[in-house]
């Protein structure tokens, strides 16, 4: 089916969130990678926890405690300043390749990122990167409810005004691809590291390796 509108997820599907090892190895060159895993994960991990309690606190908070614990787990220390210079690493995080060209290639289609990331941090992003002709922007921290709750899913329908079937949500992360299949979301997740989809009994409409080419 043609779809009225394709909203992607910004951090893993978008953007190489462990392109940040680049500004890590400057001063952590023998655990920069473990870091990045570390800060990826308690970054989840963290904002799981707070939509569970229901008690939302922005993602931008959320990523500063992340790299703060994960930092203090490598046993590593850091100075105000060089925490201040690699939370300002994910307003430059790489895109994706084939994220440069995906607007020239697809002019007819309307591409929306739904992130939970705040506008803060996803506005210098799309800057940094000569993406903010190529993508519109909604955030989670505007209804303050985080993927993959149905009520962001649900903010998200009502802000493109489109029905449920007419999206198609694109993510690398299986649980917001299931939290959007869940709510009603056609789905198309991104495998890029060609694993298997995890057994949760709920599934994507598509599975595709990138989004050189995106499904119709």
């Amino acid at each position: 089916m043609k779809y009225k509108a394709y909203l992607f997820d910004a951090y893993g599907t978008l953007f190489d969130v462990h392109s940040v090892k680049e500004r890590l190895e400057d001063h952590y060159p023998d655990k920069a990678g473990q870091i990045s895993q570390d800060w990826r994960q308690k970054q989840v991990h963290y904002f799981m926890i707070r939509q569970l309690v229901d008690d939302y606190v922005p993602f931008d908070q959320i990523t500063l405690w992340s790299l703060q614990d994960a930092l203090a787990e490598n046993e590593v220390s850091a100075s105000s300043s060089v925490i201040e210079e690699l939370m300002e690493q994910y307003k430059k995080l790489t895109p994706y390749e084939e994220v440069l060209k995906m607007k020239a290639v697809n002019e007819d289609k309307e591409l929306m990122i739904f992130s939970n990331g705040t506008l803060s941090m996803l506005e210098p992003l799309l800057e940094n990167n000569y993406l903010t002709s190529s993508f519109s922007i909604m955030s989670a921290d505007e209804p303050k409810v985080y993927k993959p709750q149905a009520e962001a899913y649900e903010y998200a329908k009502k802000q493109v005004n489109a029905d449920k079937e007419e999206i198609l949500f694109f993510s690398s992360n299986p649980w917001d691809i299931a939290g959007a299949a869940s709510y009603g979301f056609h789905t198309a997740w991104v495998n890029r590291s060609k694993t298997e989809w995890p057994r949760i009994g709920i599934a994507p409409s598509y599975i595709i390796e990138n989004l050189t080419k995106l499904p119709q």
